[in-house]
């Protein structure tokens, strides 16, 4: 995600990577969105807007705090990459709660998608690749709230450093600031 956030900046976009922890998700996916609603509380001022970028898991605590924790209110958009939407059957392979709470058909996820209409006024865009070995399947990275834009990375791990996915985001978040302005 630095390298993102590193072409975002250089694009005119200030940009913010929070560290949570711990990465694995081993205590829970609202867990870690509760570190990501703390750190925007410390980093941003209260009138504060932003667009909010999530890769894989990340896009899922994302969506937790956008839904959950109403950080809809303040976000001008949200950018979910490779996010595993309608869940993932590799998470079978780990023990972790986020892991399991990231199987398809959890409840977490279940709850996620009742709550989604808060997102309703939010552009999302969700990006994907057929071609990831990570989320399984592939298509679960696509959801129907949000536009969904095809990039055919060869890995779900390549997928933040894609110049096509950093050109989109790019523009993206130029025609936002080009309506609030």
């Amino acid at each position: 995600m630095r390298g993102l956030a590193r072409h975002l900046s250089k694009e005119g976009h200030e940009c913010l990577v929070p560290s949570l922890k711990p990465c694995d998700g081993r205590s829970g996916l609202p867990h870690l969105a509760e570190q990501l609603h703390h750190f925007l509380e410390e980093e941003l001022d209260e009138g504060d807007r932003f667009a909010l970028v999530g890769f894989s898991m990340g896009a899922l605590i994302s969506r937790y705090y956008l839904q959950e924790l109403e950080g809809y209110r303040r976000a001008d958009a949200f950018f979910s990459i490779c996010g595993p939407h309608a869940g993932t059957l590799t998470a079978y392979l780990y023990p972790g709660e986020g892991v399991m709470q990231m199987r398809p058909q959890s409840r977490f996820l279940q709850e996620l998608d009742g709550s989604s209409h808060r997102l309703s006024e939010l552009p999302v865009t969700c990006y994907w690749t057929p071609f990831d070995l990570m989320i399984v399947p592939a298509a679960s990275c696509r959801w129907r709230r949000g536009e969904e834009v095809c990039i055919p990375s060869p890995i779900h791990r390549w997928m933040p450093s894609d110049r096509r996915l950093h050109r989109d985001i790019s523009q993206r978040l130029s025609a936002l600031s080009d309506r609030s302005a």
